[in-house]
């Protein structure tokens, strides 16, 4: 049985998320989701005018391709699923799968192969496509969020078609703010960080590139972080999941790593020199999203958190750092996570979760729900 939502969320990605129009290429790349989903998509983009082109994984098959994948075959994957995006306009993925740990066993050294050879079809996709990525509900997702299956999906509708222009003049605000900026100063339970965002961009993300959306992003100047932190929000990467994530920084570098996986964590930050200095620092503001479930996706939109990236800055807001990493890490500060405050130059940003100078106000929860 079709589900009207689903048009609903087809309509927002295609007119919205990447604006299609007439005669535009568009990429759907669907994960073990729903056919009438795909099929949804599919409408959608034809009713834009433009030229639906799918593509189906199925996650089992994936896990046992990256197990036996050979140097020469990634190399002709690649060429392949380059030569395809450089013919698109745009990029649609929903991914799905009743199993988010597919790839936990996956030896590190064969992620880490598949990730170095498909890099060129990633920067590719980010750099030349107007793009969308999103997660779709399922039963494992709604066990770790703690809810029902059907509460799950109401809340995963309601999120993934937030109004996000109502987010327009508060990022626009914040944009100047972190573009204004050089030290920021973030304290909180095992947290003290210092770091400098002078003379790079900030980015306002509402609902053009992930969905769901709402935050914020810039980078620090490489060299720069200083002090230690502690994530409160648990995380999978690389199929793995970790918990209590504490990283201490010297002149930009992680010099020490632990969290209750502390081996496959450093594993992960040995990946390459860049996977042990910072990409990204955003922060986030999503009203719909409260509390992670091991889902990047979704957590590194938390209302009142921010995340600090080991790993591949953007294009964007290039601070020099270059990896195969990019792993959004999430600390939540609202007061009922242990609290803490954000201090650009001195002067409080935001506390508990809460945004304190009035142009900023506009992306409190209670104005944007």
């Amino acid at each position: 049985m079709h589900d009207p939502r689903f048009d609903l969320l087809a309509r927002s990605l295609v007119n919205f998320s990447t604006s299609l129009k007439k005669g535009e290429k568009a990429l759907i790349d669907a994960f073990d989701i729903p056919p009438e989903m795909t099929v949804a998509l599919v409408r959608a983009v034809r009713e834009a005018g433009a030229l639906p082109f799918v593509q189906l994984h199925q996650g089992i098959i994936t896990r046992e391709l990256a197990l036996g994948a050979e140097d020469a075959q990634l190399d002709i994957v690649s060429a392949v699923e380059l030569a395809r995006m450089k013919l698109m306009d745009a990029y649609i993925a929903v991914r799905g799968g009743a199993n988010i740990t597919e790839m936990s066993d996956v030896p590190p050294d064969q992620m880490k192969l598949v990730s170095r050879k498909m890099k060129p079809v990633l920067d590719w996709r980010v750099k030349q496509t107007r793009w969308c990525v999103l997660r779709w509900p399922s039963s494992s997702m709604a066990q770790l969020a703690g809810m029902s299956t059907e509460a799950f999906e109401k809340f995963y509708f309601d999120v993934c078609t937030l109004d996000y222009a109502k987010m327009v003049p508060g990022m626009a605000a914040l944009k100047a703010l972190m573009e204004a900026t050089d030290k920021v100063h973030i304290q909180g339970p095992g947290t003290d960080l210092t770091f400098s965002i002078k003379g790079i961009a900030a980015i306002p993300c509402g609902g053009k590139h992930n969905i769901p959306d709402g935050e914020v992003f810039t980078a620090p100047v490489k060299n720069s972080v200083a002090g230690h932190i502690s994530y409160n929000a648990p995380t999978i990467y690389q199929g793995t999941a970790f918990d209590n994530v504490r990283l201490e920084f010297k002149e930009g570098r992680i010099v020490s790593a632990s969290a209750n996986n502390t081996a496959k964590l450093n594993e992960i930050l040995d990946s390459d020199p860049g996977a042990r200095y910072i990409g990204e620092f955003a922060i986030a503001f999503n009203p719909h999203i409260l509390r992670p479930m091991r889902d990047i996706l979704f957590d590194e939109k938390i209302s009142g958190s921010f995340h600090f990236t080991p790993g591949q800055c953007y294009e964007d807001t290039d601070n020099g750092n270059q990896s195969q990493v990019h792993w959004d890490l999430v600390n939540i500060q609202r007061a009922d996570w242990g609290g803490g405050t954000i201090h650009f130059d001195g002067k409080l940003i935001r506390e508990n979760g809460v945004f304190v100078p009035e142009s900023l106000h506009g992306l409190n929860p209670e104005n944007l729900v």
